[in-house]
């Protein structure tokens, strides 16, 4: 079998993927391929297409700097949109004819007499590049919990991010399990249409007022032909959330404001105390996601839909048992999130320097990495949205803007030096940066507010968010310290 080679490849045509590919482009790197495992551009946003899915950061804050889009019907686009604007990126930018879909990459070798990686997909095929980019994203493996019974579940079963849309909800009893980002979206849009609903509800999330509606023709026309009312716009979306984000740093004014306005918006909207108990959080907000709703309350207080804030410990038939209760259902959605910090569910094998396996590493001792774009030991390998740089304030597309510019420095130093092998960030440097941004971390609402999220993996050590506001990581990367790393030459 014939091997493809490559300076760079791209694994993953999500946002990150196919950003990272057009900065790439645009700096005069174009040996490159973007290995997909779908048949579809789009990453979470092509996956998840379950009732009223959609984002909750703000239309022009959750789209690239470098390609702006005038026309979002809403403040929050919902995923057709988001997908759609993908879509037009791709095409503007040319990309089609980089990308090979169907790519379900199993294995990464990297040979460090020769500086390069070998990458084989699951039919078998061969690529070798100097240099790999995993933008695989965090949210792509369902997490179903171990319920026992389930296997003999004689309903309909499936997680949100699995949408069976060739089931029909209207009059059928069905049950939720997970109050979370999805279940907020969708809850509301089947709630009208079932006979009955069950949610099933471990942790009360704290939910605020969604500030939504749609942007005027004038405000498209404005947006179009006067570009800095478009930037303004963004700009001040952008520091606003930055400014409510140290809620989540610190404890202090802000903080008790939002709870504030959390908690009159359930009373809004919940007049029954015993509800209103059941839907109150009894930790700090910002501790797990806080999401955004204006109807999740409301399709609460539907006679037909029922709370249940016991557990759900079996299932037998279709019928959902807990420890207070049974009770049935012929559709069960899982709304129960993804599998962020468990390597031990990702089938792929990533060997760097000394045999030294990436996967069991990170289960080992969680996940860890340099500015979430380097790993110690894994030369030429660059990871977006790695470690540590996830967000509970703003839009992650910032992010990854900062590891863009990134990203083509460090690809240009390998590249562009015909006497450099590979550069591999030093664990002294890395153990350093970790050490601080753990000690941060201490202090946030994240480590400190007295709740159990995804954020923490089983040690209840924070590898997953960014203890900071997105200005600084941005300064941070602007400039590569090269005396962080190793560098190794013929």
């Amino acid at each position: 079998m014939s091997i493809s080679k490559k300076d760079i490849l791209i694994v993953g045509a999500g946002f990150a993927g196919l950003g990272a590919a057009i900065k790439l482009i645009k700096a005069g790197i174009t040996n490159i391929s973007i290995l997909e495992k779908g048949t579809h551009i789009g990453g979470t946003w092509r996956d998840n297409t379950y009732p009223g899915c959609g984002c909750d950061v703000k239309s022009h804050l959750y789209s690239f700097s470098f390609y702006n889009k005038s026309d979002w019907s809403n403040a929050y686009a919902k995923q057709p949109e988001i997908l759609a604007y993908i879509k037009q990126m791709c095409s503007h930018f040319k990309l089609e004819s980089y990308i090979e879909f169907e790519c379900d990459i199993t294995s990464m070798s990297f040979n460090d007499d020769q500086g390069s990686w070998t990458v084989t997909d699951r039919s078998g095929k061969i690529y070798q590049s100097r240099i790999v980019i995993s933008a695989t994203g965090p949210l792509n493996i369902p997490n179903i919990p171990n319920i026992e019974g389930l296997a003999s579940y004689e309903g309909t079963a499936f997680h949100s991010s699995e949408w069976n849309h060739n089931i029909e909800l209207t009059d059928q009893s069905v049950a939720v399990v997970g109050t979370g980002a999805s279940a907020i979206q969708f809850v509301p849009q089947i709630a009208h249409k079932v006979k009955e609903l069950t949610i099933f509800q471990r942790t009360a999330p704290w939910i605020l007022p969604k500030p939504d509606k749609p942007y005027t023709s004038f405000q498209h026309f404005l947006f179009k032909y006067i570009p800095f009312a478009r930037c303004l716009h963004r700009e001040h979306i952008y520091w606003f959330n930055e400014f409510e984000g140290q809620s989540l740093f610190k404890d202090g004014t802000i903080r008790q404001h939002i709870t504030g306005i959390s908690k009159r918006h359930i009373k809004r909207h919940i007049k029954d105390p015993e509800l209103r108990k059941k839907v109150t959080p009894i930790y700090d907000i910002g501790c797990k996601r806080r999401l955004p709703s204006n109807d999740y309350y409301p399709s609460l207080t539907l006679p037909h839909v029922h709370l249940v804030t016991e557990g759900l410990q079996s299932v037998d038939g279709n019928q959902l048992i807990t420890k207070e209760g049974t009770y049935q259902a012929d559709i069960l959605i899982f709304a129960t999130g993804f599998h962020v910090t468990d390597f031990s569910r990702r089938h792929l094998n990533v060997q760097g320097l000394n045999d030294r396996l990436l996967q069991q590493e990170w289960r080992m001792h969680g996940l860890t990495g340099y500015w979430g774009c380097c790993v110690n030991g894994f030369p030429n390998f660059l990871t977006m949205l790695g470690p540590n740089t996830g967000l509970g304030h703003t839009s992650q597309l910032h992010i990854m803007e900062s590891q863009f510019r990134f990203i083509v420095k460090y690809c240009k130093k390998i590249l562009r030096a015909s006497n450099i092998i590979y550069v591999d960030v030093r664990k002294d440097a890395q153990d350093s940066y970790n050490k601080e941004i753990q000690s941060r971390l201490k202090t946030t609402v994240w480590n400190t507010g007295g709740c159990n999220s995804w954020y923490l993996n089983e040690q209840q050590k924070n590898t997953t968010l960014w203890p900071g506001h997105t200005f600084e990581y941005r300064k941070k990367l602007k400039r590569i310290q090269w005396n962080d790393f190793t560098i190794r030459k013929t």
